[in-house]
């Protein structure tokens, strides 16, 4: 379960970030920060790396403070909010007919 959590946290924090309008006065628009403002892949990588950083202070996930830890669940938070930002948009899950 604990993946689980973490996933679903990465994902929701990278949205918010993302798309969220609360940050559209503040939020980057050129630059690389910009750039990373508007990738869901990049952003989602800092943001699992951010939750890895503070998983000592929540219950919901525990990960062995590792630099291995540190990058793969970045990369699992990277690939995880890529493929759920994807599959799903403010009108539901998307479905493709080709």
């Amino acid at each position: 379960m604990n993946l689980v959590y973490f996933i679903l946290a990465a994902y929701g924090l990278t949205q918010i970030l993302i798309y969220g309008s609360i940050f559209d006065k503040i939020r980057p628009t050129e630059g690389w920060l910009g750039k990373l403002f508007s990738c869901t892949m990049c952003m989602g990588f800092w943001v699992g790396a951010f939750l890895f950083g503070i998983n000592g202070y929540t219950e919901l996930f525990t990960f062995d403070y590792t630099i291995a830890n540190l990058f793969i669940l970045g990369w699992l938070s990277s690939g995880t909010s890529y493929v759920l930002d994807m599959m799903v948009s403010d009108d539901g899950i998307q479905i493709s007919r080709e």
